[in-house]
């Protein structure tokens, strides 16, 4: 299966991105620490070349972090320096303005020596759709800087957004590779939202979900929805539909439990579940 999702957006930002990428000091790249492998952008670096970066992992709320510690060590054994945040109970940033100002000093330093006056940093957030770059941004600031929305394609353009007194960032939209030639990484972005719902049918997403969770976390679906025989598919999709109401003239109405399944996993109801292993 080989899906092409590439919105004319996506071609323009990653465009205007290299137009001005010789403004950058430093990148950050946000990934989804639920789907740290599928979440990262294969273009990312040929798109920012040699620039210093930050990988930041966010929603590690909703993560397994057993699994997921596993590829913040894989990443850091690449070189990456990554920093894992949890956006609604523990922004940690200060780590993240730490290293941002470490460049900052490093660039001002350098004027210094030229006499020229110091400047703000400019830094460059980038990463797929919905995998929480106007929330970060957000929470960085202080105050509602960007619109912010469970979906993909909130941000439509390219927008730079004072931080500080000593940094600027240029908000990107989320950007996608052109062919999502690989089906679990496909459903794994459509699991989680990074794909619009329509370019997937819920029906094999919500399979996925299911066969996924009993293979990694089957504890934890079972008791959400009361699934006590696994022997096919339609009867775990009965009993889930049994357990939610789902029931339409004494039938199951699959579609509401699709919806009810893709709900429950990006709101966390199923636990916290990492998807890359």
């Amino acid at each position: 299966m080989a899906i092409n999702w590439y919105p004319g957006h996506m071609a323009k930002t990653k465009r205007e991105i290299k137009e001005k990428l010789d403004l950058i000091d430093i990148v950050f790249e946000v990934i989804d620490a639920r789907i740290p492998k599928s979440s990262k952008n294969i273009d990312v670096d040929n798109l920012i070349k040699n620039k210093p970066r930050i990988l930041i992992m966010t929603k590690t709320d909703l993560c397994d972090m057993a699994i997921t510690n596993k590829w913040i060590n894989y990443y850091e054994k690449q070189g990456y320096k990554v920093i894992a945040v949890d956006l609604i109970n523990n922004p940690n940033l200060n780590e993240i303005m730490n290293e941002t100002n470490k460049v900052s000093r490093e660039i001002n330093q350098k004027r210094k020596e030229k006499g020229l006056k110091e400047r703000k940093v400019r830094a460059l957030i980038l990463g797929i759709p919905n995998v929480g770059k106007s929330t970060l941004i957000n929470r960085l600031v202080g105050k509602k800087a960007t619109n912010v929305g469970n979906r993909p394609g909130v941000t439509k353009q390219l927008e730079w957004i004072r931080i500080n007194d000593s940094v600027e960032l240029l908000d990107t939209p989320g950007i996608l590779w052109p062919r999502l030639d690989n089906q679990d990484v496909a459903l794994n972005l459509a699991s989680m939202t990074a794909i619009k719902e329509e370019i997937l049918d819920a029906e094999e997403v919500a399979i996925y979900i299911i066969n996924t969770m009993l293979k990694l976390y089957p504890q934890a679906i079972k008791e959400r929805y009361n699934i006590t025989d696994t022997s096919d598919i339609v009867v775990i999709l009965d009993q889930i539909g049994k357990k939610i109401g789902a029931i339409r003239n004494k039938e199951t109405d699959y579609e509401k439990v699709y919806v009810t399944i893709l709900k429950d996993l990006r709101e966390g109801y199923l636990g916290k579940v990492t998807f890359d292993m």
